[in-house]
């Protein structure tokens, strides 16, 4: 009986440490979810385009590039796709209502 209750507390204390690390790693990229939330609702209300039509487009366009992944300025409505080409990087900012380049930067 001992053992099972000793055994039971050290299980909890695991599971406790284990949200603990869980709300950290959360806390780590405060700004991120910001942005991905903000990025949502504009979605939702129809203020932008979802980001997967925009990288529908751009993307392809891109060859011989590997993208690395979009950043929204929900500010000026503005996502700005990062990508790598032969060691350089390469940012293309699209209009995030639209859909249309507004420019490249690194090519």
């Amino acid at each position: 009986m001992v053992q099972m209750v000793k055994r039971t507390a050290f299980l909890l204390g695991v599971a406790a440490l284990g949200l603990g690390a869980v709300a950290s790693t959360a806390d780590a990229r405060p700004g991120r979810d910001r942005d991905q939330d903000a990025a949502y609702r504009a979605t939702q209300q129809g203020r932008i385009m979802p980001l997967r039509s925009i990288e529908s487009r751009i993307v392809p366009q891109m060859r011989g590039a590997d993208y690395l992944g979009p950043e929204l300025d929900p500010g000026s409505g503005t996502y700005r796709l990062k990508f790598m080409r032969d060691g350089r990087v390469i940012w293309v900012d699209v209009d995030a209502r639209s859909g249309q380049v507004l420019g490249k930067s690194g090519n």
